[in-house]
């Protein structure tokens, strides 16, 4: 008697179960991680990752849980698969990927997805002249359309702008700068296209809030993106004294041993459209014991509701 009530129970319950798995998530997450030099196999100016360098950037890449990651500098696809391949081997699965050239030809732009990517449009030989000459985005830019949900999709556009490493032909900064104002011009196309679009910008832009390539890429006026500002679950709460600021929370995701300073240079960005889904409760930045074994860039993430609102 009691098999066939939980019989008939299962039976009532299942369209409902149906239903919920169709509709999709309630939310995801998206994050950024630049894996500083993810080779396995060398190159004529950089060597292969260490097994305990991958391994520990594995292990923060499962901390994070994200649904969709974009990684920088990632080796050639054989990178990108072994990567996928062991999060697979440990549980963490990304059915979807792209990984995108440009004029680098040693590191990359890739992305990993739980989600399907229902449309690719790579962006590998973007260009920009700079005092009479003409130069090339060193990585190329990944933007690719995520179905999240029948009724709701998001795209994505993964950037790495130019390091601050010099350049005899020009000077680094004017060189970023000139990569996030071409950035910039294709945010500008999508939201002319379409003003309402779930567009979220990520990646390692080499650069601080305040600098020139930042404000560039973020823009202004109704088009301005908006800054997620992942920040460390540390406790903190209390907001800046000075309210012309934002709170001081420790936001920082790289370690330029250079000049042994730590500052937030790898970015989430919203577009207006889908800054109205951003969830602040879920986007952090990542913190591991030893973090610097697996790069010297933090991971970050955000958190978006899967409903247009």
């Amino acid at each position: 008697m009691k098999s066939r009530a939980w019989t008939l129970r299962l039976a009532l319950l299942l369209p409902l179960l149906t239903a919920v798995h169709a509709a999709g998530p309630d939310s995801f997450t998206v994050a950024t991680y630049n894996l500083e030099n993810y080779l396995v196999v060398a190159t004529d100016t950089r060597p292969v990752k260490s097994a305990s360098a991958r391994a520990r950037v594995r292990e923060g890449i499962r901390a994070l849980g994200a649904d969709v990651l974009a990684v920088e500098e990632i080796g050639p696809t054989n990178a990108l698969l072994e990567l996928r391949g062991a999060l697979r081997d440990e549980g963490l699965d990304y059915p979807y990927w792209e990984h995108v050239a440009g004029f680098d030809t040693n590191v990359f732009v890739g992305v990993l997805s739980r989600f399907p990517i229902v449309a690719r449009h790579p962006h590998t030989n973007e260009n920009f002249l700079l005092e009479g000459r003409r130069f090339q985005v060193s990585r190329g830019f990944a933007e690719v359309e995520i179905r999240v949900a029948p009724r709701y999709s998001f795209t994505l556009i993964a950037a790495h702008l130019k390091s601050r490493r010099p350049l005899p032909q020009a000077d680094e900064a004017d060189l970023r700068e000139q990569e996030a104002i071409r950035l910039r011009a294709i945010i500008d196309q999508r939201l002319a296209a379409q003003p309402g679009i779930n567009l979220v910008v990520l990646g390692d832009f080499n650069d601080t809030p305040d600098s020139p390539p930042i404000k560039a890429v973020i823009g202004r006026g109704r088009t301005r993106l908006v800054d997620t500002r992942p920040t460390e679950r540390n406790g903190d709460t209390d907001p800046n004294p000075n309210p012309r600021f934002p709170p001081r929370n420790v936001t920082w995701t790289h370690y330029y041993g250079k000049e042994d300073s730590y500052q937030r240079i790898d970015y989430v960005l919203a577009s207006p459209g889908l800054a109205r889904e951003w969830d602040p409760t879920g986007t952090w930045v990542l913190t591991l014991p030893n973090w610097g074994t697996a790069s010297d860039h933090r991971p970050i993430r955000a958190r978006f509701f899967a409903e247009d609102r």
